[in-house]
């Protein structure tokens, strides 16, 4: 455990930035998951609802650098040309 005061704060920062990036990237997994069983049963107007949540999760996420912001755009370019295949 670290000896100076600043050390022991910058441990507890770590451990909040730690958890907050984790519940973003699980997030972000849960809505991509989201959207892709809406493509795996072809229905076009659930996978575009899941789609604009895709989008703002993504979005927010690369705001906070929990990913990056190019990462965020590729991924949802992604998945919007997969439900447009559908649709």
């Amino acid at each position: 455990m670290a000896n100076h005061k600043s050390a022991v704060k910058r441990h507890r920062q770590s451990l909040v930035r730690n958890l907050r990036n984790r519940m973003a990237k699980t997030r972000i997994k849960n809505s991509v998951k989201a959207v892709q069983t809406a493509i795996e049963e072809k229905d076009a107007a659930k996978a575009t609802e899941a789609m604009k949540e895709v989008t703002s999760v993504m979005d927010k996420a690369a705001r906070k650098k929990v990913i990056h912001w190019r990462q965020a755009q590729r991924r949802v370019s992604r998945l919007q040309q997969a439900v447009n295949k559908i649709g």
